[in-house]
């Protein structure tokens, strides 16, 4: 996994548990959110998943996928790929609703199950046209 491509990537969030990094690709039919994630807090984190929805700007769910992280386990500073893959072309105003959740521990301790959200809205520089 490259950090180089992580540190470059156009979009980004952090929390105090994971970063997450990517880009949009449009086909001729949908959007893909392709990005890569890092543990930031954890010694490990397993079953992360990974769902993204597309609303509009009334805040309507329009589409929603989902990406299963693999490697199942990811050592704090691990970075694993993500590709969520929406079956319609977003636009800009659209908004997209990122919700990821894991189970989190430091060894030991039995872990813990976290569930975090967040949203960002299309600019409309983010909307290359379809390839």
């Amino acid at each position: 996994m490259s950090r180089e491509r992580f540190n470059t990537l156009p979009y980004r969030y952090e929390q105090f548990d994971m970063a997450l990094a990517w880009e949009l690709r449009r086909s001729e039919n949908e959007t893909v959110v392709d990005g890569i994630l890092k543990n930031l807090r954890y010694a490990f984190m397993e079953g992360i998943e990974l769902w993204v929805a597309a609303a509009g700007p009334d805040g309507s769910v329009r589409a929603r996928a989902v990406c299963y992280i693999t490697p199942h386990q990811l050592r704090q500073d691990e970075l694993a790929p993500f590709a969520v893959k929406l079956p319609l072309l977003i636009e800009p105003g659209d908004i997209l609703q990122f919700t990821y959740c894991y189970s989190g521990s430091d060894g030991g301790d039995g872990g813990s199950k976290w569930t975090q959200s967040f949203n960002t809205t299309i600019a409309s520089e983010a909307v290359a046209p379809p390839q």
